[in-house]
């Protein structure tokens, strides 16, 4: 199973009731944090789900309300007790920005690994279970939307293990540990598994245009949270300005993406009732829902 957390729901600016967007996924105690703009930290110790195990964190984009909250956050990772390397993703120039706002926080207790994304970037990054894609989408400065998968092996198959002559009570650590040797030969858990099953999906996408390449990115995901700057459909022009998206856009890319669900956030300073222009968006998909500040949800395995 997969843990979501909306950490805020706020563009721009903090704002006393909403906080900055970001998200953050746990998988089997495992962390991963999206974005960390001003006061991220602060809601993460409010939602309570620790900061030592956060093993990665991905940005969308440079602009400070994505960004800003990285030192303080990294220092308080350090006080947790980490020593583990960290990675850092995010668009070409990554290494440069953390090395520039780091300064103001020099002794970091870790190492920090970084990754940069670009439209050359075809593989998936994959750290404790999270596999993770990126796309440049479409904002006034470049930016990632990113789609989290786990993905979830086969069955295991007895009658390869009994064709393969292993012993049964190796079966358990072979599941376990993905390898045994049985008289001097490697055996793999890929040797003895069916076929992949389904597994589960999370794609997040901010600060863009509705661009025609997301709808496949984010296609079948068991959740997609969207930027929704603007609900009422009368900003159309201001949204084609600023590079974000109405709750309209929003809806018609998670119909189009064949998604399950569709949380909207990262809400303008001035839209202080999301709420009021949901319909706008659920006429298009019936499934949306606004995102609140640390509003979470668990995904499970389909039973199959």
């Amino acid at each position: 199973m997969l843990d979501i957390a909306l950490l805020g729901t706020g563009g721009m600016m903090p704002m006393p009731s909403r906080f900055l967007t970001a998200m953050m996924g746990r998988l089997n105690g495992r962390l991963l944090l999206i974005d960390c703009g001003e006061g991220t930290q602060v809601t993460l110790k409010t939602l309570g789900w620790g900061f030592k195990a956060i093993d990665v964190i991905c940005f969308t984009h440079y602009h400070a309300d994505h960004i800003s909250g990285l030192p303080g956050m990294l220092l308080t990772i350090g006080n947790s007790g980490r020593i583990e390397p960290l990675t850092l993703i995010g668009p070409t120039g990554l290494k440069k920005i953390v090395e520039g706002i780091m300064c103001i926080a020099p002794e970091i207790p870790f190492p920090i690994e970084y990754i940069e994304i670009d439209e050359s970037t075809k593989e998936p990054i994959c750290i404790n279970g999270f596999c993770i894609n990126g796309l440049v989408v479409d904002h006034t400065i470049k930016c990632i939307a990113y789609r989290i998968d786990i993905k979830r092996k086969g069955r295991f198959d007895i009658k390869k293990a009994e064709k393969l002559n292993i012993p049964r009570k190796m079966w358990s650590v072979l599941q376990k540990e993905g390898k045994v040797y049985i008289d001097g030969n490697i055996i793999t858990d890929s040797m003895v598994m069916g076929e992949e099953r389904k597994g589960i999906s999370v794609s997040y996408c901010t600060d863009s245009r509705p661009v025609r390449t997301i709808p496949e990115f984010i296609k079948n995901s068991d959740l997609f949270i969207c930027e929704g700057m603007y609900g009422e459909n009368e900003k159309k022009q201001k949204a084609v300005e600023n590079k974000h998206m109405l709750f309209s856009e929003a809806g018609k890319l998670a119909s189009l993406g064949n998604v399950k669900e569709l949380w909207l956030t990262h809400f303008s300073p001035s839209l202080s009732e999301p709420s009021l222009f949901v319909d706008n968006a659920k006429c298009i998909f019936e499934n949306t829902i606004v995102g609140q500040d640390r509003m979470c949800k668990t995904l499970y395995f389909e039973d199959k």
